[in-house]
């Protein structure tokens, strides 16, 4: 361990550690602790980070749950397992993904992949499609629906 007087080398680390994007308590926290730094000093580095607003778990968690919806689309189910992982709490994870839809998500992203999918037959059209918003943590009703829509949107277009 550092030496316990060292709040100001553990406010840089936190510093240094949130310029790059907003984090949440639980990884600065963690972050700290990989720096060697005690518990009574990150404790105090954060109690400071929140004064100087610069910690907010459910700022961080809307960030991140707007960021997500809008560079790289996942399920309701993925963001709050994401944002489980990143140490916020239930009832901010909660309140953050309570308005997400899956179904238009989903038919957003299957949207941009019908120019790729447009020249195969339903089976495999529907396979591929399936994948890939299995991959984004789509449940098996929602891509059936999705995967339905898009098939009829295509056949008709």
């Amino acid at each position: 361990m550092r030496d316990s007087n060292s709040l100001q080398d553990c406010l840089d680390s936190a510093y240094y550690y949130l310029s790059y994007r907003p984090r949440s308590e639980g990884e600065i926290r963690q972050w700290l602790h990989k720096r060697g730094f005690s518990n009574e000093v990150a404790e105090k580095t954060i109690a400071r980070l929140r004064e100087q607003n610069l910690s907010d778990d459910l700022a961080f968690a809307q960030f991140w749950k707007d960021n997500r919806l809008s560079f790289r689309p996942k399920s309701k189910r993925l963001i709050k397992k994401e944002l489980r992982d990143k140490k916020i709490e239930a009832e901010i994870i909660e309140q953050v993904t309570k308005d997400i839809d899956d179904e238009e998500i989903a038919y957003r992203l299957g949207s941009g992949r019908l120019p790729a999918l447009a020249h195969l037959d339903y089976p495999n059209f529907y396979r591929r499609l399936a994948s890939y918003l299995a991959y984004r943590g789509f449940n098996y009703e929602v891509i059936k629906r999705t995967a339905s829509l898009l098939w009829q949107e295509k056949e008709q277009g």
